[in-house]
């Protein structure tokens, strides 16, 4: 009985360019969130704290129409 060995076809290298522009991809899309999310997000701790602005008399009585 003869053995068969089948070598597997040696590959052209196509699989490594996939890769390359799947992680292209994927780092673009970081950069666009950080850029869109993360910029304002800095932009609004840079301005400190919020000013909140109290009434110094507040009308408590109801006025109900008859």
């Amino acid at each position: 009985m003869a053995t068969v060995v089948n070598n597997p076809p040696q590959s052209n290298g196509s699989g490594i360019i996939v890769g390359i522009v799947i992680a292209l991809f994927v780092l673009f899309i970081f950069v666009y969130l950080g850029l869109v999310y993360g910029l304002p997000a800095i932009q609004n701790m840079k301005s400190g704290t919020p000013q909140i602005n109290i009434p110094g008399k507040i009308d408590v009585n109801v006025h109900q129409t008859k």
